[in-house]
């Protein structure tokens, strides 16, 4: 209803505001602003994502999805990595330090204010035009009565259950990854610093797998099948590794704190690194999918928009467990068997909803053999 470029700016908005109330609880240490601002995040960070999902979906051409995935997958963990960097440099001499400085908030609020104002320089669909000369679907913007029935219709689409897994699983590891391996396990400035690495890898994961979805087999379905299969069997590695760093470790049995500089750093942050390479590779995988399904704006908008809803309800919940000191090990086992759960359900999904690009490709050829046949006999 809004047109992308409105909708992405909303949502953007909403995360000054929200580094401004931390800056604000720095100094006077009331939490009523920090609350209501992390509200309003999450109802900002609904419009971004939902915005941005169906721009990252739609615009690219049906067989280039991976690719445009991957771009945009970097540039938003370019953010992290500057995210990261940030607290790094800032508190580097804090290393047991409770909250970053004011420096640290006031840099985050330059950036998102940036991103905000960039945002309205997006182009309506309609204004698109692709590199192969084809355009994007024209978005006939309906009421808001009209969008909210077909966002239920959502619930009832065989599709979109079959999505349910993998997008309640997206986010729900981000508490565990973040707060008890990051968290307990590092100090101050180190977290800052895995953070980059986790960011970075994210970058190389996203790149690697939206390639591979794009250009290893000529078929579309097949790309898919083993695109998941790959996500898949690194995922198992990945989380057994998790499994091996975290049964030292409990509540009750807390690690001491590692620095950078100690040689006992380098295991866990192996793993913190390749926790980022998985969550890009696995949310790569997924939008890819749903790029897959369809390749007009509105469809995908209401797609992109189901995915994000169930994603954040799951990590709703995933913060909430963490909160309630649900043991270390459940947390972990429990997020492996959601994301392990998911990866069958994606292959049944490509199976019956995708179609090889290959076969469109044909249509068209012999489309215009015909047409150029035609041609020649009315000339003769």
């Amino acid at each position: 209803i809004l047109g992308p470029h409105l909708t992405l700016a909303a949502g953007c908005s909403t995360y000054v505001l929200y580094a401004g109330s931390f800056l604000y609880y720095n100094h006077h240490k009331h939490q009523a602003f920090a609350i209501a601002a992390g509200g309003l995040l999450g109802i900002g960070a609904g419009l971004l994502w939902a915005a941005e999902g169906a721009i990252m979906t739609s615009y690219p051409p049906p067989n280039r999805k991976g690719t445009y995935i991957s771009l945009f997958w970097s540039i938003f963990n370019m953010g992290g990595v500057v995210g990261g960097l940030i607290p790094f440099i800032l508190n580097y001499h804090r290393n047991e330090a409770a909250s970053v400085n004011d420096a640290t908030y006031i840099g985050f609020m330059c950036f998102m204010s940036a991103g905000t104002l960039l945002s309205f320089a997006i182009l309506p669909p309609d204004r698109v035009v692709r590199d192969d000369g084809t355009r994007c679907t024209n978005v006939k913007y309906s009421s808001v009565s009209t969008e909210a029935a077909e966002v239920l219709k959502l619930f009832f689409n065989w599709k979109m259950l079959l999505i349910v897994p993998a997008a309640w699983a997206s986010n729900f590891f981000y508490s565990y990854q973040f707060n008890n391996v990051n968290g307990l396990l590092f100090n101050l400035r180190t977290r800052g610093l895995n953070n980059v690495f986790y960011w970075g890898a994210q970058m190389l994961g996203s790149i690697g797998i939206g390639y591979f979805l794009d250009f290893s087999f000529q078929s579309r379905r097949m790309r898919g099948f083993v695109g998941i299969g790959v996500v898949a069997l690194l995922g198992s590695a990945i989380w057994g590794g998790g499994l091996a760093n975290q049964l030292p470790y409990s509540h009750d049995r807390p690690p001491t704190k590692l620095d950078f500089k100690e040689s006992a750093f380098a295991g866990p942050f192996v793993l913190y690194f390749s926790y980022g390479l998985l969550d890009a590779m696995f949310q790569s995988m997924v939008y890819w999918v749903i790029g897959a399904l369809a390749d007009d704006s509105q469809t995908l908008s209401r797609y992109s928009g189901f995915y994000k809803g169930v994603q954040s309800a799951g990590a709703a919940v995933a913060w909430q467990v963490d909160s309630h000191k649900v043991p270390l090990l459940s947390q972990l086992i429990v997020n492996w068997l959601l994301t392990t759960v998911s990866y069958p359900l994606l292959v049944l999904l490509v199976m019956l909803a995708v179609k090889d690009d290959n076969k469109t490709e044909d249509k068209t050829v012999k489309e215009a053999t015909v047409a150029s046949s035609d041609k020649d006999i009315t000339t003769a």
